[in-house]
């Protein structure tokens, strides 16, 4: 089974949709399986993290920040903006994909976690992730 989801982005950082994706699961009407999910995108990327105390995610966004900051001279694919290689080279450290997974309808995810896209642009609009069961 294959849905598409479209995540609504507000710009850079971390956007939780872990009701979507349970939501999926649930009525999907299976038991059990693995929830994968993929980001069609070059520029954001996916991760499970810290759902409970947002300084964690904002500790996270400032790191990558500093470890790839905007209008460094070494870029050259700049055409689309400050942003845009920055969000290449992030999306190249972090995760296009993530495998979940589920039993009795539920997400096997711990107590804090969540699952979030982390979008490296700051762009506002929305992203799509595919969810295979």
């Amino acid at each position: 089974m294959i849905e598409h989801l479209n995540i609504r982005v507000d710009g850079q950082g971390l956007h939780a949709f872990t009701p979507a994706v349970q939501g999926v699961v649930a009525a999907s009407g299976r038991d059990e399986g693995l929830c994968t999910l993929f980001i069609r995108h070059t520029s954001a990327s996916l991760l499970v993290q810290e759902n409970y105390d947002p300084s964690a995610r904002r500790d996270l966004e400032h790191w990558l920040n500093r470890l790839v900051p905007e209008n460094d001279p070494l870029y050259t694919h700049t055409l689309e903006g400050a942003d845009d290689m920055p969000a290449h080279i992030k999306a190249a450290l972090t995760a296009c994909q993530l495998s979940i997974p589920f039993e009795h309808g539920e997400l096997l995810l711990g107590t804090w976690q969540g699952i979030f896209l982390w979008e490296h642009r700051h762009y506002r609009g929305e992203r799509r992730v595919v969810v295979h069961l």
